[in-house]
C-alpha cells in the first residue's frame, strides 16, 4: 500500500530504495544515538532483505518515507510487532516505529504527517484496538515527539529489547511505551489534523 499526504508519501519498501537510503542516512548521523540506522549499502541492503522477509510472514510493513514536495527518500518507517487475535484479515493492534528522518527531515511535517497517515489507516481501514509506540527510556527527544503525536504514556518495560545504542552490545533497555486507543483516535485525529492542516 502507498499513504499519500501534502508533506509525505509512504512507499512500499524495496531494495531500489536502498542509495536513497543510505544518502538520507549519512546526511548527519548525531540524532541516531539511541537507534540503530544503517550508513552503508551493504548494511541497509541487509536491514531491509530482513524487513521485506518480515514482511512477507505478516511481522510488519515497511515504508520508504519520501517527501511529498520533491519524492525524495528521507528515510523510513514501518508498522511493526503486528498481532491478530480474533481471525481477522486486518492485525487487531500494530506499533509504528523503525523511524528514522534524514536531518533535513527532521523537525519538519513530515514525521508528524507520516504518523497521521499510519493512525488513520490504521483505525480507519483496519479497526485496530490499539497502537504502540515505544522508544528507549533514556531517548527524550522521541519521547516528547511521541506525546506531541497524541500518544498516553503506559509505563517503563524494563530490560525488554536489545539496546541499539552503539557500545551497548548485549545488553537489554528499558523502553517507555506509549499507546493511542480506539476512543481516543477521534480527538488525537483532530489535533494532528490541526498542527497539520490548520
Amino acid at each position: 500500500m502507498t499513504l499519500s499526504g501534502p508533506y509525505t508519501t509512504l512507499t512500499p519498501l524495496s531494495l531500489d530504495d536502498v542509495d536513497d537510503l543510505v544518502a538520507a542516512a549519512t546526511e548527519n548521523r548525531s540524532t541516531y544515538t539511541m537507534t540503530y540506522v544503517p550508513d552503508t549499502i551493504e548494511l541497509m541492503s541487509e536491514q531491509v532483505r530482513h524487513l521485506l522477509v518480515e514482511r512477507d510472514t505478516r511481522l510488519c510493513v515497511p515504508f520508504s518515507t519520501r517527501s511529498t514536495q520533491t519524492g525524495r527518500i528521507v528515510g523510513m518507517t514501518r508498522y511493526m510487532t503486528m498481532r491478530w487475535w480474533f481471525e481477522r484479515d486486518e492485525p487487531d493492534a500494530v506499533e509504528i516505529g523503525g523511524t528514522f528522518l534524514s536531518e533535513s527531515a527532521q523537525r519538519t511535517p513530515i514525521n508528524t504527517d507520516a504518523k497521521y497517515l499510519m493512525l488513520r489507516h490504521a483505525f480507519d481501514q483496519w479497526s485496530v484496538r490499539r497502537v504502540d509506540l515505544k522508544t528507549d527510556a533514556r531517548n527524550e527527544r522521541s519521547r516528547r515527539a511521541i506525546e506531541r503525536i497524541g500518544a498516553e504514556f503506559e509505563g517503563v518495560l524494563r530490560r525488554w529489547q536489545p539496546s541499539l545504542v552503539t557500545g551497548e552490545q548485549g545488553l537489554a533497555r528499558d523502553s517507555a511505551m506509549y499507546s493511542i486507543l480506539p476512543e481516543r483516535w477521534p480527538e488525537v485525529r483532530e489535533a494532528l489534523e490541526h498542527r497539520l492542516f490548520g
